[in-house]
């Protein structure tokens, strides 16, 4: 579950291949604040789920030892912030029925597809 809520909530995004073709450096880390979101909670949760709920900071530095995520997380927030970049958190409950909401989102008909002349 703290797998999918830092992956799939509203608000991440998935790029193609091709989108990703020849990105920059910088572009690289942009990809990785949109494609990830973290989940809020007490020290406590943090530590049980391995500091993976600072997604966000998993991506950026996934060679930080993971204990120092919840350390670095307030700077990585602030950087957002000021470059109008999103910073996707909320609490557990949020994310898993944000997930829950895409996924039924996803799996419905679109309104294009039903529009279509036949």
């Amino acid at each position: 579950m703290i797998i999918v809520c830092g992956h799939f909530p509203e608000g991440t995004r998935v790029y193609t291949e091709a989108e990703v073709a020849g990105e920059s450096r910088g572009q690289w880390y942009v990809r990785q604040i949109h494609g990830s979101a973290n989940i809020e909670g007490a020290s406590w949760f943090h530590v049980l789920t391995g500091h993976l709920s600072h997604q966000i900071e998993h991506h950026l530095f996934p060679d930080l030892p993971a204990r120092r995520y919840p350390e670095i997380a307030p700077r990585i927030r602030e950087l957002c912030e000021r470059h109008g970049l999103p910073y996707n958190t909320g609490s557990f409950a949020e994310q898993y029925g944000s997930v829950l909401m895409r996924n039924l989102r996803l799996a419905l008909p679109s309104r294009a597809v039903e529009a279509a002349p036949a």
